[in-house]
């Protein structure tokens, strides 16, 4: 599943209608971002980070910022453009997974659960419960409900568009996109959906105390984010 969608965001999709709505929607995601960093000497971690257009944002609210992004063409793409960035740092999956144990003080995982299997994203987030400090905290957002239907996050889109002067080519995007492969990857997949206890589950699961945010991450209101924070004591299998 994850293969799959890694090479449709590495290839030129349409899930962005034009420039202006890759910038506003980079911008406002790291705006929100860099108020949850914890402070200016945090190490952070955002995983499938995309091509985080604005994450100097994001860097300058803390000491450093690792972008873990599977999509090879955009991580390259992300390592250039932030090349004379000291605080930033691109990174493959494979990488992230070797950082030092309780080394981060943020994980971030946007708008990446639903692109996962219910299995992947167990083992991930028991990567990051051995990643995060003890007082670290993780943020999973753009968590998309069992009853949310496609049509409202194209209303979601359009609103958003209207706010920020694309709302045409928002129409217009909607129909290629429904024309694309996009739609062909979520029909044979589908997207992970997960209710609020059963996020909360998964993550107590594996580790974690759990608090559901009262605003998403983003411009799109009808999904949910969640924080959490490790629980001491917790051993991963075969420990």
């Amino acid at each position: 599943m994850i293969a799959d969608w890694l090479s449709f965001w590495d290839s030129s999709h349409s899930i962005y209608v034009n420039a202006r709505h890759r910038d506003v929607h980079y911008r406002l995601i790291a705006e929100e971002l860099a108020t949850l960093v914890p402070s200016p000497q945090a190490r952070v971690l955002d995983y499938g980070s995309g091509e985080a257009l604005h994450a100097d944002l994001v860097a300058a609210a803390c000491s450093a910022l690792l972008l873990c992004e599977g999509a090879p063409r955009v991580r390259a793409t992300m390592a250039a453009r932030f090349a004379g960035n000291p605080k930033i740092h691109a990174l493959a999956p494979a990488e992230a997974a070797r950082l030092p144990e309780h080394s981060l003080d943020l994980i971030i995982l946007h708008s990446v659960a639903q692109y996962l299997a219910p299995a992947e994203a167990a083992s991930l987030l028991m990567l990051f419960h051995r990643l995060l400090k003890p007082d670290g905290l993780l943020l999973v957002s753009d968590v998309i409900p069992p009853d949310i239907a496609a049509a409202t996050d194209a209303m979601a889109l359009l609103r958003f568009a209207a706010a920020n002067g694309f709302l045409f080519a928002a129409l217009a995007g909607l129909v290629r996109t429904r024309l694309s492969n996009y739609w062909q990857l979520r029909s044979r997949f589908g997207l992970t959906r997960y209710g609020e206890a059963d996020m909360i589950d998964l993550l107590a699961a594996n580790g974690f105390t759990v608090r559901r945010m009262s605003k998403n991450i983003g411009h799109n209101q009808a999904r949910m984010a969640f924080t959490a924070r490790p629980i001491q004591g917790v051993k991963e299998p075969g420990q």
